[in-house]
């Protein structure tokens, strides 16, 4: 089968990601199928193959796809809404409305929901994304991860699908309906059917597989002891909530606060993440980053929900590995990781108000969302624009009035003027899911239409 070739020529600049912070300027990009095989000056015309796509990148900054590590896809369908609004109701008073509403979603909703989160993200320069799927209502069956495979597909997304699960009733301390709960042995025996069926842990991978319990507070202690046994045993990475105002009550339980029990159970390490994490010591920053376990930092629900800003300088500075992750609609209503971006490094800035807080450098908020993230996936091929790696990346075209006076440090655009609009271009794995305002084959009012009847059906009940 012949190659296909795509060639971005005469980019204004091509901003790398790369750990030496390289910014190629005037440069053309060549992609071979799926792999960026040249990043050049200028890559002679008798060098270039017959059929070649050609890409004019007069204007253009070409970014590595942005990695989301954490999101709630299914949340997508409770954005926006006067009836779940946080400022009105006490935490118990969101709680006991919102659940009903997860309880009620089907299949249909599941697939639906991810279609569009995917669709944002995409749009948004997301090339890479984790969806944080805990929710499995009795009614959904227990094909709601097939169905997101199913969705990234439509979409060209890159996906890692987390299989996660509530254990733990009411009765004994969570706060999980029982209509959303599963047993232990029905979470393991589906975790290990998707890994079969979808785990792909070569480069260029489109599909992997994590195990998600969704917070120590929410499940028993097997169901995690039991998904780290299968975890290690297939090979695929773990994740949960952690370090988000839980962590006395998991004290209370266990005589530990949260990281230290994820460690003494061996729910820690280089192939495993937690989200959020803002009330973190620095015992246990110190802990984390000893172990090499990661996080996904979520900026936006920590303006909503957080009682701290999230300490990224002291972390970065004891050496943990730190990605971003938009999260869901409980709380952040949208699904765009570059708003994350600039959002991460205004959080930052707001700490710093009285003088004595470091603020990592902008161009470090860009890194977590590409090289950290693909750090914490443990993606080698991904992260960065460097001859090898997959070819994902996205472009914005700045010959607009807002860029202008912006263009001079590349790498610090987004962190720090924040980018108002879609981008310009996404490609994933060499081909180009968005462009000029449209996803190439796909039907984007139909795609609206179709979720927008389930939105009605479900939350609304019309």
């Amino acid at each position: 089968m012949a190659s296909e070739y795509t060639l971005f020529q005469s980019c204004e600049a091509i901003i790398t990601c790369d750990a030496a912070g390289t910014i190629h300027r005037n440069a053309d990009l060549l992609v071979r199928d799926r792999t960026i095989t040249r990043i050049e000056p200028r890559i002679a015309p008798s060098d270039i193959q017959d059929g070649t796509r050609i890409v004019d990148g007069t204007g253009l900054f070409l970014f590595p796809g942005l990695i989301n590590t954490h999101h709630h896809f299914f949340q997508s369908f409770v954005r926006n809404n006067a009836d779940l609004d946080w400022t009105t109701l006490t935490v118990i008073e969101w709680l006991d409305r919102i659940y009903p509403i997860f309880g009620r979603l089907d299949e249909e909703c599941f697939y639906h929901a991810s279609v569009s989160a995917m669709g944002e993200l995409i749009k948004h320069g997301c090339t890479t994304a984790f969806d944080h799927q805990y929710n499995f209502p009795r009614i959904a069956g227990k094909r709601i991860v097939d169905r997101q495979f199913e969705a990234a597909e439509l979409m060209g997304m890159r996906f890692h699908a987390g299989r996660g699960c509530n254990t733990l009733p009411k009765s004994e301390g969570s706060t999980i309906p029982d209509s959303m709960l599963e047993t232990t042995a029905e979470f393991i025996a589906d975790s290990e059917r998707l890994i079969d069926a979808y785990h792909d842990p070569s480069d260029f991978s489109m599909r992997q597989l994590v195990l998600a319990p969704c917070q120590p507070v929410n499940c028993y202690p097997e169901t995690f002891t039991e998904a780290i046994g299968l975890a290690r045993d297939k090979g695929v990475f773990l994740h949960s909530h952690v370090g988000e105002g839980e962590s006395e009550v998991i004290r209370q339980r266990t005589g530990l606060r949260t990281v230290d029990w994820c460690e003494k159970i061996g729910f820690a390490g280089p192939d495993v993440w937690y989200a959020h994490c803002w009330e973190l010591d620095p015992a246990e920053i110190r802990s984390m980053a000893a172990s090499g376990t990661g996080m996904s930092h979520c900026p936006e629900p920590v303006y909503l929900v957080g009682a701290e800003i999230t300490p990224l300088a002291e972390m970065a500075e004891a050496g943990m590995r730190i990605s971003l992750g938009a999260d869901g609609a409980a709380s952040n209503d949208n699904s765009n990781l570059m708003h994350c971006v600039h959002s991460a490094y205004m959080l930052q800035c707001l700490a710093n108000a009285s003088h004595d807080y470091a603020v990592p450098k902008p161009a470090e908020f860009l890194a977590y969302a590409t090289r950290g993230g693909a750090d914490i996936l443990g993606r080698t091929d991904l992260g960065t624009l460097e001859t090898g790696k997959a070819a994902d990346l996205f472009a914005i075209d700045t010959r607009r009035l807002e860029y202008v006076g912006t263009c001079h440090d590349p790498a610090s655009l987004i962190p720090r003027v924040g980018i108002g609009t879609n981008v310009d271009l996404t490609m994933i794995n060499g081909r180009i899911v968005w462009q000029d305002g449209e996803f190439p084959g796909l039907d984007e009012r139909k795609l609206v239409a179709d979720a927008r009847q389930h939105v009605e059906r479900v939350v609304y009940q019309t």
